[in-house]
């Protein structure tokens, strides 16, 4: 039976609450002071949830990063063209991009999808929905049936992920004028003021930063955005990429498989999704916080706590891959460091 959309968002289970409840067991059953690991801690454990285990596995690592080009960058809210996606995309499988060499690093592979691009590229996998967006201050970026298709072409990246034996997934994304795209989305999910969300993405001055804001507001209040259902923001104001990140978080949630959040324009993805299902959001791990205006915004929205503060905004899922190792390291503690009954120590109590 044909994966779609509507099926996946009604049967996508809640996390194994239990799964979890045993991960945090023998997390406080190791020698060492209560919750001390933090974030590492909590990572498992969201994890053993995903994945429905207490066998926790993360040996299998991807980041996949969708690429894709954005009409606005029409209305000058970009200091780069459409041109350097198509580049930084062949450079994925170069070890060129920063995010391919940070996979190299930690071990990871990665997977650069052609979901949207402007032009086609000799090696990038193509899952191409469209040639770009439209520009959404003149009309909806795309039509909501391939809004639905690309978050459907998401799903079924998941589908086959979880075929080859991948027990983590990374999202990344690469698009000249996403962060505009984001931003917009968010603004409008969030019913925010589009300034409270938009910031200066690659490098914008302060003149192409109140053009941006303008360009998102006016889209926004023309079709009256605040009120409308997630599909129909995603459809006028969304991008390729945003898309097709949502459908990977559903289909993540739907195939039991975690998903790490990279940055801004990865959780406005995130968020989308999780105003389709709610339950999705048990399969996400938030993995830093940009220094994009709207992004500690939007994690307090989905109540997901970061690893990394460290003001990155570099995109390609280039924080996720950098979360990694700290989840790696994290599982091995959780498999083999000694209990507090195997070295005759008394246990610590919760006070």
């Amino acid at each position: 039976m044909e994966l779609t959309l509507e099926k996946v968002l009604e049967n996508i289970d809640p996390g194994d609450q239990e799964a979890e409840r045993l991960c945090r067991k023998r997390w406080d059953s190791i020698a060492k002071p209560l919750h001390s690991l933090g974030w590492m801690e909590d990572a498992v454990a969201r994890i053993a949830a995903a994945q429905h285990t207490a066998q926790v596995r993360t040996e299998k690592k991807i980041l996949v990063p969708l690429c894709a080009d954005n009409g606005v960058v029409e209305e000058g809210v970009t200091q780069t063209g459409q041109e350097v996606t198509a580049i930084v995309a062949e450079n994925f499988l170069d070890e060129k991009s920063c995010a391919a060499i940070m996979c190299r690093e930690t071990g990871a592979d990665i997977f650069p999808i052609d979901i949207g691009m402007a032009v086609d590229t000799p090696r990038v996998e193509k899952r191409k929905v469209a040639y770009g967006t439209k520009n959404f201050a003149k009309e909806p970026a795309m039509t909501r049936e391939e809004a639905v298709r690309t978050i459907e072409t998401g799903i079924h990246l998941v589908e086959e992920l979880k075929e080859q034996g991948y027990c983590l997934i990374a999202t990344g994304e690469m698009g000249i004028g996403n962060t505009t795209t984001s931003s917009a989305v968010a603004a409008s999910l969030l019913g925010v003021p589009a300034e409270e969300m938009t910031g200066r993405g690659a490098g914008l001055s302060a003149q192409g930063l109140r053009r941006k804001i303008q360009v998102i507001s006016e889209a926004v209040g023309r079709w009256d955005l605040t009120r409308k259902d997630p599909l129909t923001v995603l459809s006028c104001v969304g991008g390729f990429d945003i898309a097709g990140m949502a459908g990977i978080y559903l289909g993540g949630a739907y195939f039991h498989l975690p998903v790490l959040i990279d940055g801004f324009i990865s959780s406005v993805a995130a968020l989308l999704a999780v105003r389709l299902c709610p339950r999705a959001r048990d399969y996400m791990l938030a993995t830093h916080v940009s220094k994009e205006p709207a992004a500690r915004r939007i994690l307090r929205e989905l109540d997901l706590e970061p690893a990394i503060d460290g003001g990155l905004c570099l995109g390609e899922g280039s924080g996720a891959v950098a979360a990694f190792p700290l989840i790696e390291m994290a599982n091995v503690i959780y498999r083999e460091m000694s209990t507090f009954d195997q070295i005759s120590v008394e246990a610590y109590q919760p006070l």
